[in-house]
């Protein structure tokens, strides 16, 4: 099943209830620019309702040198204010879905690369993955979340440091702070990714809504409102049929248990 509208520079193709979609702009080394990013947005806009989980890789040697930086070319405050928006609508798809997401990194995470993989539930990468934020050294500010989602992942602090300094982070130097949740060898990550995807799609989609939703949400709530959602998100999953089942299957040694 194909999705209409999709650009060129998006490959999507299904591995049953999962979801994969590559970046395949290879001779910009996957730099985004307007088309792609509408592409996104259509793309999670308008998933089919048996996709449980979805993988995003790139063709190529990296997965994303960031803003296609032809795009500022001749542009104006107003045009970048809108793209901004753009890629706050696509993003948000991504991390406020029905679905997890997963990124599978190799290669360059630069700029508005690292701000599309921030918006991923789950980070893979693989030994070959760098991550820089150049964007002060042309000038310009990050437009597509970053300030937002990247700075809550390593801290503000770190991220003022890439900035000012246009530090680049190795994969390990990545991983210790947090940018992937799995370090994998080189060549590795979209097959672990999917691998991630397959055993995530077995969550009962109540539980997969509160974590995607509550837990992000209640990380920046203050305690007592937190603890309301979780109560309203435990109580809602702990009364579904899917949860009803494993349950009772646990009870009578019917389900693996945790060692």
């Amino acid at each position: 099943m194909t999705i209409p509208g999709l650009p060129a520079s998006l490959e999507y193709q299904r591995d049953g209830e999962i979801a994969i979609v590559h970046l395949a702009r290879v001779a910009k080394r996957n730099a985004l620019d307007d088309e792609t990013v509408r592409g996104i947005e259509t793309l999670f806009r308008n998933l089919p309702d048996d996709v449980r989980a979805v993988v995003i890789a790139a063709r190529g040697d990296h997965f994303s040198a960031g803003l296609d930086l032809a795009s500022l070319t001749a542009t104006t405050p107003i045009d970048s204010l809108r793209r901004s928006q753009l890629w706050y609508r696509a993003f948000e798809l991504i991390q406020f879905g029905n679905v997890p997401v997963i990124a599978a990194l190799h290669g360059a995470v630069i700029g508005g690369g690292l701000e599309l993989a921030a918006a991923a539930h789950i980070r893979v990468a693989d030994a070959t993955a760098y991550y820089a934020l150049p964007e002060a050294q042309r000038g310009i500010f990050v437009g597509g979340g970053g300030s937002v989602r990247i700075s809550r992942i390593i801290g503000a602090h770190r991220m003022m440091d890439l900035m000012l300094t246009g530090r680049i982070y190795s994969a390990d130097e990545g991983h210790a702070v947090g940018l992937s949740g799995y370090l994998v060898d080189a060549g590795a990550a979209e097959t672990r990714a999917i691998e991630l995807a397959k055993h995530v799609a077995t969550v009962p989609p109540l539980s997969t809504y509160g974590i995607l939703h509550a837990i992000p949400r209640n990380a920046e709530a203050d305690p007592a409102t937190g603890y309301v959602l979780e109560n309203l998100m435990a109580a809602m999953a702990s009364g579904d049929p899917a949860a009803q089942e494993r349950i009772a299957a646990f009870l009578a040694g019917r389900a693996a248990k945790i060692k």
